[in-house]
């Protein structure tokens, strides 16, 4: 591919419930086509009566930054954690993410200030870099 050849698009699949999409759009465009995709489902579902709250859990449409962000707000990284410690902890909380998007998710928010990365490459800890507020 040359430098004036435009990327190919990703396609990507996602499920939320029961609700299925297919997303095919450029690398640039991706986090905001889902953001908004997430952002629709979750408002559309606060709306109406699809899913009787008595019956079942509202399926939660969270970015896995969200996520561990969330972490992060509860005081979970006051003790410098793993990656395979919050890959365990959002396990444990229902949220089931490839290890990679969560390894991504942890260094955004390593370049943004919220956690920090100490030790050797493969072993990195992750610990808040200031106390939520």
């Amino acid at each position: 591919m040359t430098q004036n050849e435009p990327k190919p698009p990703i396609h990507v699949k996602m499920k939320i419930g029961e609700l299925e999409f297919e997303i095919q759009c450029q690398e640039d465009q991706l986090q905001a086509t889902v953001d908004k995709i997430l952002s629709t489902v979750t408002d559309k579902l606060k709306n109406t009566q699809i899913i009787s709250e008595r019956t079942s859990p509202q399926p939660r449409a969270e970015t896995c930054k969200n996520i561990i962000h969330k972490l992060w707000e509860e005081g979970w990284f006051s003790t410098a954690r793993g990656l395979n410690d919050v890959h365990n902890e959002m396990a444990r909380k229902g949220y089931h993410y490839d290890r990679t998007a969560v390894a991504h998710a942890l260094m955004d928010l390593v370049k943004e200030n919220v956690l920090t990365r100490e030790g050797p490459p493969r072993r990195y800890q992750y610990a808040q870099k200031r106390p939520p507020s």
